[in-house]
């Protein structure tokens, strides 16, 4: 009886797996089934659009699409392709996504491990910056890139994206440094490290876990980003995701839909690969400093 039970109770764990493993399986590739048309599209011709079904494959590989998405695409009156303003988009988002996580853990480090009175009012206060929406500041932002000289410049994406993600990258290290023990800090005062020393020394190299998650975060969301790069640059300045809305919306009757989906395959391949290559590392960091101890 006991062996009968035992085989009952591991076939129906096995066929627990199968239906769960079954149902996975049948998301997954209802999740992926867009990207496998856009890419699938993007290798097609003009003819085998027209002709073929949506989600059958090319009948003739070509990869002209591509280049002509990258160098030759007509994005409103200019036709040199998405190649400018790809690059453009790592010009702001690389300095951008350093000095935010640089800055907040910097802050992360005083208002955790150097207290002074009044932290937890300044803590708050930064915290309301990751709830206030991107449309309330898009005046005031206006005026003060104005006021600065930096409006439709570079500089000036840099210096949004680095004011708007510091109250994001501030909150994962305060979280991440609250686990570290008090004692670490007096030891290091005791043997006569300074403020920057422990912080450079100590704190910074011990941080690499919550370093790839502020790093991940703000890169996906600074190359995402659409609404920022369209109301604060123009022309040669504007990044891949603008650029894209625009070559989708050019109606010179020359570019087809293979084209738009190689270009909307370039714009994202950054932060695919961003997540393919360290998405393992921003769960592990977003978890490191889940328990105290």
């Amino acid at each position: 009886m006991a062996d009968s039970s035992n085989t009952q109770t591991q076939g129906s764990s096995r066929f627990g797996r199968y239906l769960i493993y079954t149902l996975l399986g049948l998301v997954c590739l209802y999740y992926l089934m867009p990207l496998f048309i856009m890419l699938s599209t993007s290798l097609k011709t003009l003819d085998d659009i027209r002709t073929g079904s949506l989600v059958s494959l090319p009948a003739h590989v070509t990869f002209q699409p591509w280049l002509d998405a990258w160098s030759k695409a007509c994005i409103g009156v200019r036709c040199e392709g998405m190649s400018v303003y790809f690059w453009n988009s790592f010009r702001f988002v690389v300095p951008a996504v350093l000095i935010s996580t640089l800055a907040g853990a910097f802050n992360g480090y005083v208002l955790t491990l150097w207290r002074f009175r009044g932290s937890d009012i300044f803590f708050s206060a930064l915290m309301i910056g990751c709830f206030i929406p991107f449309q309330v500041i898009l005046l005031p932002m206006a005026r003060t890139l104005g006021e600065l000289g930096i409006f439709n410049t570079i500089s000036g994406l840099i210096f949004v994206h680095v004011v708007y993600g510091v109250s994001f990258t501030t909150l994962f290290f305060r979280n991440y440094y609250v686990t570290i023990p008090d004692e670490l800090v007096k030891a290091a005062r005791i043997d006569g490290a300074g403020f920057l020393r422990i912080f450079w020394r100590i704190i910074l190299p011990i941080s690499t876990p919550i370093v790839v998650v502020s790093i991940i975060w703000q890169f996906t969301q600074i190359w995402n980003d659409f609404l920022f790069g369209v109301v604060f640059s123009s022309g040669d300045h504007q990044p891949v995701t603008v650029a894209l809305n625009n070559l989708v919306n050019t109606s010179t009757g020359v570019i087809g839909y293979n084209v738009d989906m190689a270009a909307a395959i370039i714009a994202a391949l950054p932060t695919l690969f961003i997540y393919i290559v360290a998405g393992k590392y921003f769960v592990r960091g977003l978890t490191a400093g889940s328990v105290k101890g």
